[in-house]
């Protein structure tokens, strides 16, 4: 079992450092919201373009619009380029669409610090 789990790792090792595409970084702070969801799907089109290894997405969000969260979504299932959610800095949130965009990245990660949860939609109008 040992020798299995060592093999996967020195075959993901090896296929990491292949990879030469850029890293690509974006910072969403704020409400989410129309200008939101068209700068990640925009985002994700120019990390297609450059054959990035990822789009890593800083987030600090109270929370936004069901609409655009489910736009977010739908951007990340299309998505060929890896999507990370990094909630940062210290002291960042990730609260309510904030929350549900983080659970629907390739993968999500938190600095130290930041707190996430809180993860109930709210329509246009205020309605749950």
């Amino acid at each position: 079992m040992i020798r299995l789990l060592l093999a996967l790792f020195l075959a993901s090792a090896a296929h990491a450092a292949a990879a030469e595409g850029p890293v690509l970084l974006i910072d969403v702070q704020g409400t989410i919201n129309p200008g939101s969801a068209d700068f990640i799907r925009t985002s994700i089109e120019e990390a297609g373009r450059r054959h990035a290894q990822a789009l890593v997405i800083r987030l600090n969000t109270p929370g936004g619009l069901l609409t655009s969260t489910r736009e977010i979504v739908q951007h990340f299932s299309e998505s060929a380029v890896p999507v990370v959610i990094w909630v940062a800095p210290g002291g960042a949130s990730a609260t309510s669409a904030g929350a549900i965009i983080s659970v629907a990245a390739h993968l999500s990660a938190m600095a130290p610090g930041t707190n996430i949860g809180a993860a109930h939609p709210v329509g246009p109008g205020g309605q749950e």
